[in-house]
């Protein structure tokens, strides 16, 4: 189990940093907000983070 959990706290670092890259601090800002809105279970505010990563995603493409 530690095992596991160690290689998802990797993945989701990994995840962060390459957002971080790509997007800058607005993409990181995008992902916290979403993360934690779904901690949350609080849709507002997850769709809020969703909709900045799907504009930014937008804006790159």
């Amino acid at each position: 189990m530690p095992v596991f959990a160690i290689l998802i706290a990797a993945l989701a670092i990994g995840f962060e940093q390459l957002i971080q890259w790509k997007y800058g601090p607005m993409g990181i800002i995008a992902f916290i907000v979403l993360s934690v809105g779904l901690k949350a279970k609080n849709t507002t505010l997850s769709g809020i983070g969703a909709a900045i990563l799907v504009l930014l995603l937008a804006q790159s493409g």
